[in-house]
């Protein structure tokens, strides 16, 4: 078990490196979200600093970092859902907490997904059997992330297209699927 100096030290240096945790208002909702990343990361085997390593995606040639990915895609969810209340206000049946975690979170089974061996990223062997929005799920419930951001990490993939999305979902969907096809 790491001292509590060190799980501090971690603390920071995710902060440092994903300062778009600060877009979610909640002070709780975001720990939870902070904390699954931590625990996402630790068993999956890396730290904060491999973020900058780790591949967004495993199915391009030439793959942007994951945590670049991340902080993009959360940046446009917060801004999609600014200007849709700027412009719909109360019509707008979706919550920036829960779109902004959501966003963060969706991908964090990727740290359990995805492993590096022999100088190649590749599946690993929790990756054969279960994709990211599984494994989230379960690293997200664990640190009580409520269950509208769960449904975001769940149903944000092509797992989630046979069942209605939330508004946060879609909006979700929608940018992490531009991120994707953009950029891979």
């Amino acid at each position: 078990m790491p001292s509590s100096t060190a799980a501090s030290s971690e603390l920071e240096r995710l902060r440092q490196l994903v300062p778009e945790f600060q877009l979610i208002r909640s002070s709780e909702l975001r720990e939870k979200c902070e904390r699954t990343w931590l625990r996402a990361l630790k068993e999956g085997g890396f730290t904060p600093d491999d973020i900058q390593n780790i591949p967004n995606s495993l199915l391009t040639k030439d793959p942007v970092p994951f945590a670049v990915s991340k902080r993009a895609v959360a940046r446009m969810c917060a801004a999609m859902w600014d200007t849709l209340h700027e412009y719909y206000g109360e019509r707008l049946k979706a919550d920036r907490d829960t779109l902004v975690a959501g966003a963060l979170l969706a991908d964090a089974g990727k740290f359990l997904e995805y492993s590096y061996k022999d100088g190649k990223w590749g599946k690993s062997s929790v990756g054969k059997f279960l994709r990211h929005p599984f494994t989230g799920v379960a690293l997200a419930h664990a640190e009580g992330v409520p269950a509208p951001v769960l449904h975001v990490i769940a149903a944000h993939s092509k797992e989630g297209d046979p069942y209605p999305r939330t508004p946060e979902c879609i909006i979700f969907h929608h940018a992490d699927f531009t991120d994707f096809e953009l950029l891979g």
